[in-house]
């Protein structure tokens, strides 16, 4: 294990590679590595399904001529790499130009970066993961109602990469990640139902306990036993916290107030860059968001729906009937009828359809805000959408 924590390798090779670029005729270069590390079971009906174990580096060189760019990638960290920076040269100096790409300038490098404490040592073993999805499965079953297992899956993993550039920057980060998920169905023949529950952390003592993911994914598919169907009318929607994040795109009180730039499309627009870039070793950066979240309110979600007559709770989407263009939205969904400000019955085969400029008008945020993804958004209520049932 110390061995995959150690980056110094994969750093100098990063280094030596750009070093290799520049020899072979670059103006300019970048080296990105990246190592991941994965561990994964999968156990149903109290038997393993699966298990595996995954490790790899990867490579890319990004190398400039003027304002033609290319990029080449390799999975073979002992490839020769006068020959990878060679040809990433000779395929630039063939590539279409572009005014805008470029590495970001020396001044707006980062020196130093905080301890986000992203990393957890101590991994778990295949058999701890055995163990945490079988108490996970065990717990589901118990659940009264619950007829069978759709199974449980735990997992583990480390990731990390090194980025060096021509123009001085020299950095790296390595992080973890543990998750635990469930699938419970309940109910016989076509009157089944399923739901489930998760657990993701860096660390893994933050992760819920497999019994409380059992438990929970076992409870929430016998909720969804006997749905009925509603007549269409426009109400109001309720999204639950575990499907609200798919609203949000780029909320800021409804306002545009920023973008997210990185360096090629900040030249464009004659702005400074915003930092927000993603790649791989395969690509040139473009703007994109790692962190995203819709901003909680100060009601809970019992408050947020407790003067709601009649309305639909939702809790999975089906389908992405979203156009972009016109904001026109439409999705299957399913999830619980409320009534008098409380979830009664469980509703299914239903379409909620709407404009996307009208529910963002609309949408008030609950304060259950939790951060568990890279997007995430609390309860949320939309007045005014269309349900579509019989």
């Amino acid at each position: 294990m110390s061995s995959l924590l150690d980056l110094s390798a994969l750093t100098d090779l990063a280094q030596r590679l750009v070093g290799a670029a520049q020899r072979a005729g670059a103006d300019a270069a970048d080296a990105l590595a990246v190592r991941s590390v994965s561990l994964g079971v999968e156990v149903r009906e109290g038997a393993v399904e699966e298990s595996e174990r995954s490790e790899g580096d990867d490579l890319g060189l990004r190398v400039f001529i003027g304002h033609r760019q290319a990029v080449v990638s390799t999975n073979d960290i002992k490839a020769d790499i006068s020959q990878l920076a060679e040809r990433a040269v000779a395929m630039a100096k063939v590539a279409p130009e572009d005014h805008f790409a470029g590495l970001a300038d020396p001044e707006l490098l980062a020196r130093t970066t905080p301890d986000l404490d992203l990393l957890d040592t101590a991994l778990p073993s295949v058999g701890e993961l055995e163990e945490r999805a079988h108490r996970a499965e065990a717990a589901a079953l118990d659940v009264k109602g619950v007829r069978k297992s759709g199974g449980a899956s735990a997992s583990a993993g480390i990731g990390g990469m090194v980025l060096i550039t021509s123009t001085g920057f020299r950095g790296s980060y390595l992080t973890s990640g543990q998750s635990l998920s469930m699938m419970a169905i309940a109910g016989e023949g076509t009157g089944m139902e399923r739901d489930y529950d998760y657990t993701t952390a860096l660390h893994g003592c933050d992760l819920e306990s497999p019994a409380k993911v059992g438990r929970t994914a076992g409870e929430r598919s016998v909720e969804r036993l006997n749905p009925r169907k509603v007549d269409s009318k426009r109400v109001p929607v309720v999204f639950d916290r575990r499907i609200a994040g798919s609203l949000v795109g780029h909320l800021d009180d409804g306002v545009l107030a920023s973008w997210f730039l990185d360096c090629a499309t900040a030249s464009e627009l004659g702005l400074v860059t915003t930092g927000h870039a993603q790649r791989g070793v395969s690509s040139t950066p473009s703007p994109a968001a790692s962190n995203l979240n819709l901003s909680a309110g100060a009601v809970s979600p019992d408050e947020l729906m407790a003067d709601i007559a009649q309305g639909f709770y939702v809790t999975s989407l089906i389908g992405s009937g979203v156009n972009q263009v016109t904001g026109d939205y439409s999705r299957g969904a399913s999830g619980f009828w409320i009534e008098n400000g409380k979830r009664s019955y469980p509703v299914s085969e239903v379409t909620i359809a709407g404009n996307l400029l009208d529910m963002f008008r609309s949408l008030s945020p609950a304060n259950d805000l939790e951060y568990r993804f890279g997007v995430d958004a609390p309860t949320v209520r939309i007045e005014g959408l269309t349900v579509a049932g019989r």
